[in-house]
């Protein structure tokens, strides 16, 4: 069985975590994915406090195992939010959308892991610095929010620099993706697409349905001109964004998301996915997908002798 530093850190069995996604990163999925030995993490988008604090509890009455919270630095809510995971005692807490070195050194006394999401070098240099226990380092072919550098490039990158754990994100759907990330350097991977496909998580049935049908050029990347990059499925409102001016785009992106994913409006709904859609093909329970990506890990890892011949 593969295991990791990581997973010692964050006291799980498997080196995977579940990303934390607005909307759909909420307790039956994470709950499902602590029990199937990975780490499930709320994902707290623009929710307010309530919301965030409701779902903590909830999860904490479904699993005995450890979860993270999510948080989106660009929400109006991070300080209440912040607030609300020191009181609950979240034993992981992610952040996104930004620099957080802020509100690490509070969560740190309160002996919170606190692990950024980045798609830096120098930022990751500057939080380590700060006391981030580990960081996950997110290349350009994840979905939503989305930085410049491939995973590939990315994730080597990040191990020299650092030397805290890395965690590999972007473009990673199966144990091919994971056995891929280990070799880089990285101590685990994290998966937002893979897991919107399984029987535990609330994202519509419409919603679902695309990502199984997409091909390997299906996602469009919106909001590059002004520095707000973010991949979602292709459908009529990213050919819409594509021609709109900044304000423009703001302004008929609003409220877009929840109508993708929960409503499932696919062609004016905002579908955050990452380019490794088009590898996705059924809809499983989230221990099998689990069980799945680790059975291939394995092999991949241990069949690379007889892939590769080492001349002496």
């Amino acid at each position: 069985m593969i295991q990791t530093p990581l997973c010692h850190l964050l006291g799980i069995e498997y080196p995977i975590v579940q990303g934390g996604m607005a909307f759909l990163g909420e307790f039956s999925l994470v709950s499902a994915v602590c029990d199937a030995g990975g780490l499930g993490v709320i994902g707290a988008g623009n929710s307010p406090p309530d919301w965030i604090r409701e779902q903590i509890r909830h999860v904490r009455r479904s699993t005995p195992h450890p979860f993270g919270v999510n948080i989106m630095l660009m929400s109006p809510f991070t300080t209440e939010v912040v607030k609300v995971v020191e009181e609950e005692k979240v034993p992981v807490v992610f952040f996104g959308g930004g620099n957080p070195g802020a509100y690490i050194p509070a969560l740190k006394e309160q002996e919170i892991k606190v692990i950024p999401v980045i798609s830096s070098v120098l930022l990751g240099i500057r939080l380590q610095r700060l006391g981030a226990d580990a960081v996950v380092a997110e290349g350009m072919e994840s979905g939503g929010h989305i930085g410049e550098t491939t995973t590939m490039s990315l994730i080597p990158q990040m191990v020299d620099g650092l030397h805290i754990s890395v965690i590999a994100a972007g473009g990673i759907a199966d144990g091919r993706g994971m056995a891929a990330a280990l070799m880089l350097g990285a101590q685990g991977i994290q998966m937002g697409t893979r897991f919107i496909c399984t029987e535990e998580c609330i994202a519509h049935p419409s919603f679902k349905q695309k990502i199984l049908e997409a091909g390997d050029r299906a996602t469009a990347v919106t909001g590059q001109e002004w520095g707000h990059p973010v991949r979602c499925l292709k459908n009529k409102l990213t050919r819409k964004l594509l021609t709109l001016s900044k304000s423009s785009a703001e302004e008929l992106g609003r409220g877009r998301l929840e109508k993708g994913l929960i409503e499932g409006d696919v062609e004016y709904g905002s579908l955050m996915a990452g380019q490794i859609a088009g590898l996705i093909r059924e809809i499983k329970p989230v221990r099998e997908v689990i069980q799945e990506v680790m059975k291939e890990a394995e092999e991949a890892i241990l069949c690379l002798p007889e892939r590769v011949a080492l001349s002496g």
